[in-house]
C-alpha cells in the first residue's frame, strides 16, 4: 500500500526547499525587503523558504560562507574581492548601485555642518576593506584631500561605534541611511550627508556559495527569481513595503516611508551587473587592502544567473 501511495504522489509534493540567507547588516531597509518577500508570500511562488541570518559587517558574512553556514548573501560591492582571497561563495547579481543608502552620520550637536568639515577628522567604519571604508575614502578624494584625509577606526559593533562619537573619539560614523535616520529619530545623531555623489559603483550584490552554484543551479535561478519579484512587488507597493519593513526594523512607519522614497527607485530590476560599476570595486579592493592588485573585474562575480526576467 505504501509502494502504491508513492507511485500516484505528485512530482511536485516535495516541500519548497529551505535556503540558508545572510546579510551583511541588521538595520538595512535594503536588506529588510528579504523579510518583505516573507511576509507577503513571495518566496512561496518559487518553492523557496528563507531562513534569514545577519551579520556585522561583510568579513563577517564571508567568513560564514568560508564556513558553510549559508547558501546566499546581501553584501557590500567591494565584498566580491573576498572571491580571489577563496571565499567559495561569487556575485550572481547586482542588487543596487549607487550608494545613496550609505550616510555620514555625527552627534546632534557635533559643529560639523558640512562634509568640508570633516578634513583631519576621524569617521569609525564597520570594518577594514568595507564598503564603509571605500566611502571614506572616497569621500575624502572629492573633497581634493587624497585618500587619506579623514582617518578611520574600524568597529564592527553599531554601539561602540556611537559610543565613540559620542565621547568625541570620533567626528561621526558611516552607517546604512536607514540607521541614520533611526539615530536622528531617537536624538542621537544627524545625517550630515548621504554619498549619492558616487555615480559609478556597485554598492550591494547577491551572493550564492560554491556548492549552491555547483550542486542546484535550479535553486539559485528560482531564489532569485524570487528576489525580484519581491523588487517588483516593493516598487508597486508602497504601504505595504513600509508596513512590513518597520515591523522588521523596529522603525516608525514615517522614518521607513522616507527611505523609501530614497532608497527603493535604485534597486536593480533583474541583476545585471553594470561593468564600469564593476570595475570601480576592482579599483577600490588594493586600495583597501583586501587584495594586494587590481584584479580583473570579471573574475569578481558571474553573469550565468542574470538577467532575471519574470
Amino acid at each position: 500500500m505504501l509502494l502504491a501511495a508513492l507511485l500516484v504522489a505528485p512530482a511536485g509534493a516535495a516541500g519548497p526547499d529551505t535556503v540558508r540567507v545572510g546579510r551583511a547588516s541588521s538595520e538595512s531597509f535594503l536588506f529588510s525587503l528579504i523579510d518583505v518577500g516573507i511576509a507577503e508570500h513571495i518566496w512561496d511562488g518559487v518553492g523557496i523558504v528563507v531562513d534569514p541570518s545577519s551579520y556585522e559587517a561583510d568579513a563577517q558574512q564571508q567568513q560564514a560562507f568560508a564556513a558553510g553556514r549559508i547558501d546566499f548573501g546581501f553584501g557590500s560591492g567591494p565584498a566580491m574581492g573576498y572571491r580571489v582571497k577563496g571565499v567559495p561563495a561569487i556575485g550572481v547579481a547586482e542588487m543596487y548601485g549607487a550608494p545613496a543608502n550609505m550616510a555620514i552620520v555625527v552627534a546632534p550637536a557635533s559643529s560639523i555642518k558640512t562634509v568640508s568639515d570633516l578634513k583631519g577628522k576621524t569617521l569609525s567604519i564597520s570594518s577594514a576593506g568595507s564598503l564603509t571604508d571605500w566611502l571614506v575614502h572616497e569621500t575624502s578624494r572629492e573633497q581634493g584631500w587624497g585618500p587619506d584625509g579623514i582617518g578611520e577606526l574600524a568597529i564592527a559593533s553599531a554601539i561602540p561605534r556611537l559610543a565613540t562619537m559620542d565621547s568625541g573619539q570620533t567626528a561621526g560614523t558611516v552607517i546604512d541611511l536607514s540607521g541614520g535616520y533611526r539615530l536622528e529619530d531617537e536624538g542621537k545623531g544627524r545625517v550630515l550627508e548621504s554619498f549619492g555623489f558616487i555615480k559609478h559603483f556597485v554598492t550591494h550584490v547577491i551572493f550564492a556559495s560554491d556548492a549552491m552554484i555547483a550542486d542546484h543551479p535550479d535553486t539559485v535561478r528560482r531564489f532569485l527569481r524570487g528576489w525580484f519579484m519581491t523588487v517588483a512587488y516593493v516598487k508597486t507597493h508602497k504601504a505595504e513595503t513600509v508596513h512590513d519593513s518597520a515591523a522588521a526594523l523596529h522603525l516608525s512607519e514615517a522614518l521607513v516611508a522616507k527611505l523609501y522614497d530614497v532608497e527603493v527607485p535604485a534597486l536593480s530590476a533583474n541583476g545585471t551587473f553594470d561593468p564600469a560599476s564593476v570595475a570601480a570595486v576592482a579599483a577600490s579592493l588594493k586600495e583597501l587592502g583586501i587584495l594586494d592588485s587590481v584584479p580583473d573585474p570579471k573574475t569578481l562575480y558571474s553573469t550565468r544567473f542574470v538577467p532575471v526576467n519574470l
